[in-house]
């Protein structure tokens, strides 16, 4: 058996390739190790993943190794696939104005309005049908304004544990800006909304190569 810390680590990193990973790229990669350590490591990492008790297989393709679905679930992943909801885009003004609801909730329109300085209810109904808000009762004030809270939507899309998870204030509007800055990859068609949805993604992750 190879090194258990090395067979980690080889399948950690045939899960993040993005393309079939080589051997050559892997030894290179790593400090120490020799070319037939990792062969023979992802050779194991095979072995392993054939049991029935996995649904995922690591195959050899244009000279590298990936991951990949097996071929006997195929069909009903893709079943499954397309009953997800598809993945949240939002623009900048909607994560801004989901960052203060995060960290001042329950808050009304008018008090996002006050700190952001700009009209709130157009982002907030696209926050409120995407699902990462939702109201919270009313302010016992004048008008009794609604309150909006986030939602386990909202911990799920930033992978959250829970609110108490929150980064501080600084950190959260980094990392707004590095997710909007992420899809700006795929720009909207002239004459849309900054508000984007992508086609559904696949869950099924190389499972066709």
């Amino acid at each position: 058996m190879s090194d258990p810390k090395l067979s980690a680590l080889l399948e950690a990193i045939i899960y993040l390739a993005d393309q079939p990973v080589r051997t050559g790229q892997i030894t290179r990669a790593l400090k120490n190790t020799s070319s037939e350590e990792v062969t023979a490591g992802i050779g194991e990492l095979i072995g392993k993943y054939q049991s029935p008790r996995h649904g995922i297989e690591i195959r050899e393709i244009a000279g590298g190794f990936v991951f990949s679905t097996k071929a006997e679930h195929h069909e009903m992943l893709r079943r499954f696939a397309k009953s997800l909801v598809p993945p949240t885009r939002l623009s900048l003004a909607a994560l801004e104005t989901l960052a203060v609801i995060a960290y001042r909730q329950p808050i009304t329109v008018p008090e996002i309005q006050d700190i952001r300085g700009v009209h709130a209810s157009g982002v907030i109904k696209t926050l409120l049908d995407r699902k990462l808000v939702t109201a919270a009762g009313r302010k016992a004030v004048i008008g009794r304004p609604i309150l909006y809270k986030t939602t386990r939507s909202f911990l799920i899309h930033f992978g959250l544990k829970s609110l108490s998870d929150l980064p501080s204030m600084e950190e959260f509007e980094e990392l707004i800006k590095t997710e909007h800055s992420a899809q700006q990859v795929e720009l909207p068609p002239n004459g849309s909304n900054g508000d984007l949805t992508d086609d559904q993604e696949r869950i099924t992750k190389r499972s066709d190569t």
